[in-house]
């Protein structure tokens, strides 16, 4: 398997402002991304997630995401599963708050006491799910967790959040059937290929279909159109490989 980037949780969170949920979960996502979680998570830009950021949308197929909303509508969760998958878990303020009997927040930029109270629960619940989410293995090709376990909740040292689209998923865009298609860890798989020592052959497309399929869905039907696009694309890669040695 090829060597990926340090596993991290992606958090995603409402970008509604007309309610102060919408506020307390951008602050909530926020603390955890500096303060809390920072060596263990990145932002998942909604506005850019939904434009077609391929990027974001890349990272929340490859690792597990939080969505954080405000309310029940779930935008962050309902954009998350349509255009990567069903996020790893979606945390509502609006529930946080009558679970835990706070009075309704009020203020948008600026909070009132019980908002503070729910960006400080809304930052604790996402934090424990970040934690147990780390101590979990997740499947790139199902998008779900393959086992459980439990992880000890300590506070991190602060730094400045980072996006998920600077996280290190190395993606290539192939011309497959004429249409062109980004595919997530394939600069690594033909690193690994080469390394290995494998040539055009008998065998070799059903590999790397087979590789490439854990980390990107394939279009039934589609398969030998994939097989072909990715021998011819290896085949051009070490070809580049053998002009600059």
């Amino acid at each position: 398997m090829p060597e990926l980037p340090q596993k991290k949780v992606g958090i995603v969170a409402c970008s509604g402002e007309e309610l102060p949920e919408g506020t307390i979960t951008r602050l909530a996502a926020l603390k955890v991304l500096e303060q809390t979680r920072p060596a263990d998570t990145v932002t998942i830009c909604l506005p850019l997630f939904l434009a077609g950021g391929e990027g974001d949308r890349a990272f929340a197929r490859f690792y597990p995401t939080i969505a954080v909303d405000g309310c029940e509508k779930r935008c962050a969760a309902r954009a998350t599963e349509m255009y990567s998958g069903k996020p790893a878990a979606s945390v509502v303020v609006s529930e946080i708050v009558a679970e835990r009997g706070f009075a309704q927040p009020q203020g948008l930029s600026l909070l009132d006491e019980a908002g503070i109270q729910a960006v400080e629960s809304t930052a604790e619940v996402v934090t424990q799910k970040v934690d147990e989410f780390l101590g979990r293995s997740w499947s790139r090709r199902e998008g779900e967790f393959i086992e459980s376990a439990s992880a000890p909740v300590e506070e991190q040292e602060a730094v400045e959040a980072t996006c998920s689209c600077g996280s290190g998923i190395p993606m290539q865009t192939l011309e497959i059937a004429g249409e062109r298609v980004n595919l997530i860890a394939l600069p690594l798989i033909f690193e690994q290929f080469r390394n290995l020592g494998k040539i055009p052959g008998d065998g070799l497309a059903k590999e790397l279909l087979e590789m490439i399929q854990i980390y990107n869905p394939i279009p039934e039907g589609a398969e030998d159109s994939y097989a072909k696009a990715l021998v011819r694309e290896y085949e051009e890669y070490l070809h580049q490989e053998e002009l600059t040695v």
